[in-house]
């Protein structure tokens, strides 16, 4: 087991955390109204103009997403982590307009390598979400919280820095210490900051009733406090239970001083499952403030319970989206910062997820079991499972966990692309990175990604349905409602395997039928820009909070029959590796189509306001995922530079790989920059022409093709266009 360590966040990380993250923040209520910018890519095939106009209309109107100005439009901020991977990329290569952001602080490409640079990595490597702040885990996702929920406690003294709806809307902070026994402690009151406290003599205690409280669903406990004049104490929490009265040091977990100057607040999350006697029924808890003398002040803003919100899935998220700045920069200055970090997130994550001995990730957290909140009866009748189903990723109602498929699949692409890495540092001793007992080795990076790719392919795999699924979950049991999200995505990274991918295709496009499920055939691609997110009604797969899915119609929920514009990426990606460019282009000519419907109908939400379908977005559930919070929505003109031109960047430059539709005579990105550079790619069957428009980079930059002959690195300080011909 491992110590009760405990997770600390200093004030400051209220504030970079803080906010509403989409309340007035997008310009994608309304239809195409942003003007070209000045410089901005363009996609140019031939023939294929109408269909161009459009993609490059959707390219901009999702660009820059509003992600790069949250939280609080500070340019230093981490971002949410779980679209690092998704847009670092996509954001990077078309930065070539000058467009900045946060109030017009810092270009894009700043802002991404800010956000590496102060994502928080807690002491032992877990890698922190950066969504706006509530009150679940501080370094995870904002909800579930432990209010409403039966077992559950907490009071609220103040809502001071703490920008959460529940603390705003009327949510109970107490005016008064009910329930509390102060031992050599005054009452100093209660004001904005918090219950003031005067410790009078030495060894103060406080100690609450705050209800009945269970550790299935209270894994953590959070105190918010400051502190003055404590000087070397080592304060604690104690807790006493209904078959155990009394305390005792036998029950104590550490709590530590508040970082920073006196009287800073500090966040303390308290592991309190880690500990093998936090069990049965907690009746009472006691903070012992262990002062050696009279003189010292504390102001508690907050005790209460706290669900373990935390995402598996972030460290993986981090380690491709640095991986992706380093690659389209060149910053070495920046991955040499950033490589010890990169190391340290993936070995926290093999180790916490046990994915050596498992070949998969299996996520042990409290709550995290991968088993539903809910239990329907057969008489009709529902129980609630408060803290089971926690969510783990995007899919925040979903309860994926214990053997995660959805996790397995990034952190496969995670090794495979941590091992080219590794391997390209070792090609480059002259970067002196970092020493060699750091270091992953890259062969056994490969040999255990190929490991993971054979297990998942074997446990996640359903030959029932011919589709991967949610689970094993604790109890052995497998989940499957045709998540379409899943199985594209595990083609896209390279996951399945050629024969699952075959199989997947053909359910998508109806040439099999599942049996019992609700949408088949056409009407997976009911909304038309891609598929249903998941085929199949589910009324018993959540977290606890999501209660009553029966109410909503199947497709009135994002998370069930509904869609979300960004993922179409991935379905497109699926089909250019799978049945090839053709009919790739043939689902993106439909996407265009679509989207040319949309701005002629007023744009995202007019037109399918009168459709008479609900769109999410500023907190409202909907079933259609298009603008507001869907910064992803960006992803899907990626297919023509990652997919039918093939461009990717490397260490020493780029590899250009087209794959054209027969409908392109040729396919024209206008402007690209990567490594300091600003290219214009053509692509045809016999040719591939790069031209420099500006910019330089350091040193020489390999160019590579695969299919053409190939050419000698090149000084763009002296060329200007380079020819690659068959």
């Amino acid at each position: 087991m491992k110590s009760p360590a405990v997770v600390s966040v200093s004030t400051f990380l209220i504030f970079a955390l803080g906010g509403a993250l989409f309340a007035n923040e997008s310009v994608l209520t309304n239809a195409q109204t942003l003007a070209p910018a000045e410089n901005f890519p363009r996609f140019i095939v031939p023939g294929q103009e109408p269909a161009m106009h459009a993609l490059n209309a959707m390219h901009r109107l999702h660009y820059p997403p509003v992600w790069l100005d949250y939280p609080h439009r500070d340019p230093a901020a981490g971002l949410c982590t779980l679209w690092d991977e998704w847009l670092s990329g996509a954001c990077l290569w078309a930065d070539t307009a000058g467009i900045l952001v946060c109030d017009g602080k810092v270009t894009i490409t700043q802002r991404l390598k800010n956000s590496f640079n102060h994502k928080i990595i807690d002491a032992e490597g877990y890698v922190a979400t950066h969504q706006h702040e509530g009150i679940g885990h501080i370094l995870g996702w904002p909800f579930p919280y432990w209010i409403g929920s039966p077992g559950a406690a907490g009071v609220h003294f103040s809502a001071e820095g703490t920008k959460s709806a529940v603390l705003t809307k009327g949510a109970p902070v107490a005016t008064k210490a009910e329930g509390w026994t102060l031992v050599g402690a005054e009452d100093r009151g209660i004001n904005e900051t918090g219950w003031q406290l005067a410790l009078s003599s030495a060894q103060a205690s406080a100690t609450v009733v705050l209800g009945v409280i269970d550790p299935r669903v209270s894994p953590f406990m959070q105190l918010r406090w400051s502190a003055k004049n404590l000087g070397t104490a080592q304060p604690s929490l104690e807790w006493e239970t209904e078959e155990q009265s009394g305390f005792t040091a036998a029950r104590r977990i550490p709590i530590p001083l508040p970082a920073g100057p006196a009287g800073t607040v500090a966040i303390e999350m308290l592991p309190l499952y880690r500990h093998p006697l936090w069990q049965g029924k907690i009746t009472r808890l006691r903070l012992n403030f262990d002062n050696a003398a009279p003189g010292a002040e504390v102001v508690v803003q907050a005790l209460f319970s706290q669900y373990d919100t935390r995402h598996n899935i972030n460290n993986f998220d981090y380690i491709r989206g640095a991986i992706d700045v380093f690659l389209w920069t060149g910053d070495l200055e920046f991955m040499r910062a950033e490589l010890p970090r990169l190391r340290r997130a993936l070995r926290f994550a093999q180790s916490e997820f046990r994915t050596r001995e498992n070949n998969c990730v299996l996520t042990t957290w409290v709550g995290h079991e991968g088993t539903s909140g809910l239990v329907l009866k057969a008489d009709g009748s529902k129980t609630i499972l408060h803290g089971t189903g926690v969510g783990n990723n995007y899919w925040d109602l979903l309860p994926f966990g214990h053997k995660d498929s959805y996790a397995t699949i990034r952190y496969y692409d995670t090794l495979v692309r941590m091992a080219a890495l590794e391997r390209d540092i070792a090609r480059h001793p002259e970067w002196k990175f970092s020493n060699e007992i750091e270091r992953f080795d890259p062969a056994d990076l490969e040999a255990h990604a190929a490991a993971v790719k054979a297990e998942g392919n074997r446990i996640f795999w359903s030959d029932e349905t011919g589709r991967f699924v949610a689970g094993p979950d604790a109890n052995g049991e497998r989940h499957d409602y045709g998540f379409t999200f899943l199985n594209t995505d595990a083609i896209h990274y390279g996951f399945a395997t050629d024969a699952h991918a075959r199989t997947i295709l053909d359910w998508l496009d109806g040439k099999r039928m599942v049996a019992g499920d609700t949408s088949t055939g056409a009407d997976i691609y009911r909304f038309r820009f891609g598929p249903r997110s998941t085929t199949r009604r589910n009324v018993e797969y959540y977290f606890w909070g999501w209660s009553r899915p029966e109410t909503i119609p199947f497709g009135g929920q994002v998370q069930d029959g509904g869609a979300v514009l960004g993922w179409s990426f991935m379905d497109l990606s699926a089909r250019l590796k799978v049945a090839g460019p053709d009919v790739a282009w043939a689902r993106l000519r439909e996407i265009t189509t679509w989207f040319d419907d949309v701005q002629a109908g007023g744009g995202y939400r007019a037109y399918y306001k009168k459709q008479g379908a609900a769109l999410q977005g500023d907190g409202a559930a909907g079933g259609l995922g298009l603008d507001r919070e869907f910064f992803e929505s960006l992803l899907v003109p990626q297919i023509m530079l990652r997919g039918f031109l093939g461009f990717a960047p490397t260490v020493d430059g780029c590899v250009i790989d087209p794959k054209l539709p027969k409908d392109f005579p040729s396919l024209t990105i206008d402007r690209i920059r990567v490594k300091g550079l600003v290219l214009a790619v053509s692509a045809s069957a016999e040719e591939i022409v790069v031209r420099k428009i500006s910019g330089e980079t350091n040193g020489l930059f390999t160019l590579a093709a695969p299919g053409f002959k190939s050419v000698p690195p090149i000084d763009w300080a002296r060329t200007t266009e380079v020819r690659l011909t068959r």
